[in-house]
């Protein structure tokens, strides 16, 4: 027996009757959806293996990874040694270890400053890279990945550091007090 239009539709979409469409929107009622998605966006599926739509999950963020705590640093050379561990350590996707590359594709210098218990109050950006200056994005979001770097109300005044960050043709970085 020959398709016809509204058949071909129903069986492309895995909706064989009427109440598919019932069952679908007391689902998406129960999920906290107001109304069922058009037909475009069902998915395809065979006519003899229509699996039931999954309920919705509240989607939670990927947990920060665990990075102890950084120890008292004696001054602020020590200060920004830890800081740049903590950067690399929160940031393993967007770092490289190991040898700085020549040609660097470029070198971004931000100004830190910090507040009392170490989180970040201001960055400046000192130096932006004549070319890949997106690369100073992708710095500012590892130094705020990393904070807060610890306490520096030990440590005198003004409570800012900078660091400076070389990055290879991979867009991935080295701070450069790591490679002092």
């Amino acid at each position: 027996m020959p398709f016809t239009d509204s058949r071909k539709t129903r069986l492309r979409f895995g909706l064989q009757a009427p109440h598919r469409w019932a069952r679908l929107s007391a689902l998406m009622l129960a999920a906290g959806c107001s109304s069922p998605p058009p037909p475009a966006t069902v998915s395809v599926v065979t006519p003899s293996a229509a699996p039931a739509p999954a309920p919705a999950r509240a989607v939670t963020p990927p947990a920060k990874p665990v990075v102890p705590p950084q120890r008292r640093a004696a001054d602020w050379d020590d200060y920004r040694m830890q800081a740049a561990r903590r950067i690399v350590a929160l940031s393993k996707d967007g770092s490289y270890d190991g040898p700085v590359p020549e040609p660097l594709l470029a070198i971004p210098v931000l100004e830190i400053e910090l507040n009392g218990d170490g989180s970040v109050h201001q960055i400046k950006v000192l130096r932006t890279p004549s070319q890949a200056t997106d690369t100073v994005q992708l710095a500012i979001d590892a130094v705020r990945r990393a904070a807060p770097f610890g306490d520096v109300r030990h440590l005198p005044r003004p409570w800012r550091f900078s660091e400076v960050f070389l990055f290879n043709d991979d867009r991935r970085f080295k701070p450069r007090s790591l490679d002092l």
